[in-house]
């Protein structure tokens, strides 16, 4: 059996392809869609409490009875740190002033980890999600033989070699090989350690060293790159900034308006808007942060910095400051509907692997 036909059968779905979790894009109209058009769809549920993780849950199985995954984050909870704060806020000033605002009094931390969530790990085991993933690390030593136990499929994002072997040793299913390339916040399980491994480079690398399923993430966007990607290795791909302009997805029309203009030419990774690298459309908050040398608060506690200047800069109609994810492959992303995306995916891969067979 084909290596991508062994991930289908395990993951209950009929194409290799998974749509990437995306918080504050990701729906459960998305996902409902990308299921019920075969893939795997997913909710980028991490920034949630557990009962709305739980809601988001039944109301994608609202829609769809076909199998989706569920995203968590595993990051080391943060420290706070006052006078690091202190002195970001102090930094960020005149960018309020810009916009007759003031910076917080202080910052919180305003995601919450799954690492020590309990709650959500029983909301999990209660509801039986298909699939749960994992991103910025690994859950605690219970989890994944617990989420196994119940039946669940679990995957984890990796982004070197090292950190494959810890996911494999934790007795995950599936790896999600998330390239540099990628949008979003970069997959590290340590902030300070990045090895910027491209997507294609990471699939061989795990490919000849780990015996689970790996997943391609990162400047995917059409059918020809689904097929390097399994022709290299991987058991599917999975996808994120091509699905940003489904009118499923939560995109405002901003971060709509960029993506389809001059904007996604020009990405860029940086810490400055969150306190771990993310990639995005290049901003203001990407220039500040290679204009510093500042030492940024703890992620998520940055991130309610970056928020409040988003928040004052939108109110003057500025979207300078705004966090619009997307990848290197960005300019590539179409408008579609998400199950009409996801068959033109597929139909653009069978047509690679034809053209492919026929040289």
């Amino acid at each position: 059996m084909r290596r991508h036909e062994a991930l289908l059968r395990q993951l209950a779905i009929r194409h290799p392809l998974i749509q990437a979790p995306m918080v504050g894009v990701s729906t459960p109209r998305l996902a409902a869609a990308v299921s019920e058009a075969g893939a795997l769809g997913s909710l980028g549920t991490a920034a949630a409490p557990v009962d709305e993780i739980a809601a988001q849950i039944r109301q994608t199985r609202e829609l769809t009875t076909q199998p989706f995954n569920v995203n968590l984050f595993c990051h080391a909870p943060a420290v706070a740190d006052p006078a690091r704060e202190a002195d970001w806020l102090a930094y960020l000033a005149p960018e309020f002033r810009r916009f007759g605002a003031q910076p917080p009094a202080a910052l919180r931390e305003i995601y919450r980890s799954a690492l020590g969530n309990e709650a959500l790990l029983a909301m999990l085991l209660a509801l039986r999600p298909a699939v749960v993933s994992f991103h910025f690390g690994l859950p605690d030593g219970g989890w994944i033989p617990a989420l196994r136990e119940a039946g669940i499929v679990t995957l984890a994002c990796v982004t070197a070699p090292e950190e494959a072997a810890l996911a494999e040793a934790a007795g995950a299913d599936v790896l999600v090989a998330q390239g540099y390339e990628a949008g979003g916040h970069r997959g590290i399980f340590d902030p300070a350690r990045d090895a910027c491994i491209g997507t294609f480079a990471l699939v061989r690398l795990l490919a000849r060293r780990s015996r689970l399923p790996l997943v391609a993430a990162g400047g995917i966007m059409d059918g020809s790159g689904i097929a390097a990607a399994l022709q290299l290795g991987a058991a599917a791909v999975q996808m994120g900034t091509a699905f940003i302009l489904c009118p499923e997805s939560a995109a405002g029309a901003a971060y709509r308006e960029r993506l389809r203009g001059a904007p996604a030419q020009q990405t860029g990774v940086t810490a400055a808007i969150s306190g771990r690298a993310a990639r995005g459309l290049v901003n203001r908050l990407h220039e500040l942060g290679e204009q510093t040398t500042l030492r940024l608060p703890d992620y998520p506690i940055a991130y309610d910095a970056g928020k409040a200047l988003h928040q004052a800069a939108a109110a003057h109609g500025n979207q300078d400051y705004a966090a619009h994810w997307a990848g290197q492959g960005a300019p590539l992303a179409r408008e579609l509907p998400a199950a009409q995306l996801v068959q033109c995916l597929i139909d653009e891969w069978h047509e690679a692997q034809r053209n492919a067979a026929a040289e």
